[in-house]
């Protein structure tokens, strides 16, 4: 049971998710432009009311082990994104302004590092409706997943472009264009918060005595589940089994913003088989995750994030990158396992019963 110390607030009361370890996964961080290599295994704190998760993510968190590299994890991409929405008298006045701004990014950029010594704005983005001016900030906020960090540089760079464009008005300080904690396109294009590559090579015989099935059924459910179902269902630039569950109990369990979930389970699983054997892969564009800032200061998560190795005295930014990956990697164990139990008629519900009947 996960526990924790609060504020002396009598309002303030807890809410206990039972919380427990599994693994360890071996995981292979690959060296790139975004993080550095690295090699580890690493048991993972999952704080959820669904008890055979936990077996789940620790059947392919086992796997991992077994398998030559483990799970390798690439970052492609990091950012985090505010969207400020602006009012000009007609659309061509919007575009001008546009236009001028671009040009003044390294103005900007100082104005945001008088809010934060690791806020850096890095890109902008926009989209003009009418007569209104969309302007999709994107940062980097070292450890932080950045949400605050990010407004407050919104903020300021506000009050900067209603003075050097007096041909604009403001109309809000967050133009759903982020797009924060709803499920959007941008954001799986654009990206916003850690984008992860998670890959898994599991050997045929592998597949078929720990996951009890073969790669040919596995390609096959996931071609006919995670995609093509999806599809029938209008999924939004998605094609997962269950991200979302695996997300829900790391996020909790390592202080993390729970309704972030919304964008991070908008992610892909591709799996193909190779030479006889099983590839399979989860693409998250959108994992919002930091080591410092809200929630981080209770106790089980301190402690939590200390077992993860994401709370050494490292550049900024560099346990938040670790904590994704191991995250990525936690959500392909969850995803293999349980696409692997539904290739079998009755496994899956066996096992929930068998399980939560039997939990303490």
């Amino acid at each position: 049971m996960a526990s924790t110390s609060v504020t002396a607030n009598p309002k303030v009361t807890q809410a206990p998710v039972p919380m427990r370890f599994v693994g360890p996964v071996k995981i292979s961080a690959q060296a790139g432009q975004y993080s550095e290599g690295w090699q580890d295994k690493v048991s993972v704190p999952l704080a959820t009311y669904e008890i055979p998760l936990w077996h789940s993510v620790g059947r392919g968190a086992r796997l991992s082990t077994l398998c030559a590299d483990g799970i390798k994890t690439t970052l492609v991409d990091e950012r985090m994104t505010r969207s400020i929405l602006l009012e000009a008298d007609d659309a061509s006045k919007a575009l001008a302004a546009w236009q001028s701004m671009q040009q003044r990014q390294q103005e900007m950029q100082i104005i945001v590092a008088q809010t934060s010594r690791f806020a850096k704005l890095i890109d902008m983005n926009m989209q003009i409706v009418a007569n209104l001016l969309y302007v999709r900030l994107e940062f980097k906020t070292g450890d932080a997943s950045g949400h605050n960090m990010v407004t407050q540089a919104a903020d300021k760079l506000m009050e900067w472009v209603l003075v050097q464009y007096p041909e604009l008005n403001y109309s809000s300080i967050s133009g759903n264009y982020c797009s924060d904690k709803k499920a959007t396109a941008v954001n799986g294009i654009l990206g916003r918060g850690k984008y992860v590559v998670a890959e898994l090579t599991v050997p045929r015989d592998l597949c078929e005595h720990k996951l009890l099935t073969t790669p040919e059924k596995v390609v096959d459910l996931n071609i006919k589940k995670n995609l093509l179902g999806t599809l029938m269902a209008g999924g939004l630039r998605s094609a997962n089994a269950h991200f979302a569950n695996m997300l829900l109990g790391f996020y909790l369990a390592t202080g993390q913003d729970a309704a972030n979930i919304i964008e991070g389970s908008q992610g892909m699983v591709h799996a193909e088989v190779r030479d006889g054997d099983l590839y399979f892969s989860c693409t998250l564009p959108n994992l919002i995750v930091g080591t410092v800032g809200n929630g981080k200061g209770l106790d089980f998560v301190t402690d939590n994030l200390a077992k993860l190795g994401c709370s050494a005295d490292v550049e900024a930014g560099a346990n938040a990158r670790r904590l994704a990956q191991i995250c990525a990697a936690t959500v392909l164990c969850g995803e293999l396992s349980l696409l692997a139990a539904q290739t079998n008629p009755g496994e899956l519900m066996k096992a929930h019963v068998k399980l939560e009947r039997n939990a303490k």
